[in-house]
């Protein structure tokens, strides 16, 4: 029988807790966006940058390395001439993009109350 483990429970409010680096990678502006890409399926490289309207290549090529490099996705080396990769999602990065399709329903369906209050806020607090 294991001893009983001493660990704290995990507490994202604490800055040392590795649950806030999970966070901190999930929070970027292009993961919630290329995680449900790559949930419809396999992409190229070519195919994700023109579904991810606004990004560039330099942007997504970076964030896939780190969704790579922490396991959330997977790449494929096509081996062709010219060289040509393929992106998908491995079962970790399935499993958050369950979040992730909520999280994306939230804001399709609530943009038009946050715009609304935004401008609300800026007509009641001009610039100085």
């Amino acid at each position: 029988m294991a001893p009983p483990s001493h660990r704290a429970p995990a507490d994202v409010f604490d800055a040392a807790c590795p649950s806030r680096r999970a966070l901190e990678l999930i929070s970027g502006k292009w993961v919630p966006l290329i995680l449900p890409a790559l949930a419809q399926g396999p992409l190229r490289n070519g195919e994700l940058l023109r579904r991810l309207d606004g990004i560039s290549q330099k942007i997504m090529t970076q964030t896939l390395r780190e969704l790579e490099r922490h396991g959330l996705v997977r790449r494929e080396d096509l081996h062709t001439v010219p060289p040509h990769v393929r992106y998908h999602l491995t079962e970790l990065g399935r499993s958050l993009n369950v979040a992730l399709v909520a999280l994306d329903r939230w804001a399709e369906q609530h943009h038009a109350q946050l715009d609304a209050a935004a401008r609300r806020h800026d007509a009641a607090h001009p610039p100085h």
